[in-house]
Formats: structure tokens, sequence, C-alpha cells
């Protein structure tokens, strides 16, 4: 996977967020991908993976099978 430059993309934040400081961002990339980070830490690694595999993970979790993590 090629580095992107991540500081000029848009990064959002979950709706679930709550303001307890453990929240996700995610933005699109230009080439088809997905960044995904800890908002903590805005300057520190990111996760990239294509959209199928974000799709994949975000349906994993609607699903609940995450939920004994919690």
């Amino acid at each position: 996977m090629s580095d992107t430059d991540l500081s000029r993309v848009t990064w959002r934040k979950s709706s679930y967020s709550g303001g307890n400081g453990n929240c996700v961002e995610i933005a699109q990339l230009h080439n088809g991908m997905v960044a995904v980070r800890d908002s903590k830490e805005p300057d520190g690694p990111a996760l990239k993976v294509n959209r199928a595999a974000w799709a994949a993970c975000l349906g994993t979790i609607k699903r609940g099978a995450f939920g004994d993590l919690v």
C-alpha cells in the first residue's frame, strides 16, 4: 500500500462519539481507500483499508460481534 498524505484529508468523527475521548475518525481517500484513526492522536498512525474491508468491518460491528470487547 502506498503512503498517502493524510494532512489534507477531511476526517469525520463517529456520530456515536459521546465526548468521552474514545472516538474513531475516518477519511475517504482519493485512491479508493479509507483511513481510520484514533481522534486522541490526530498526528499518530492511521489504518488504511480498502472500502470492501471497511464495509465488512462495519457490518461485523453492526451485528454486535464485538460486544464482548466493550
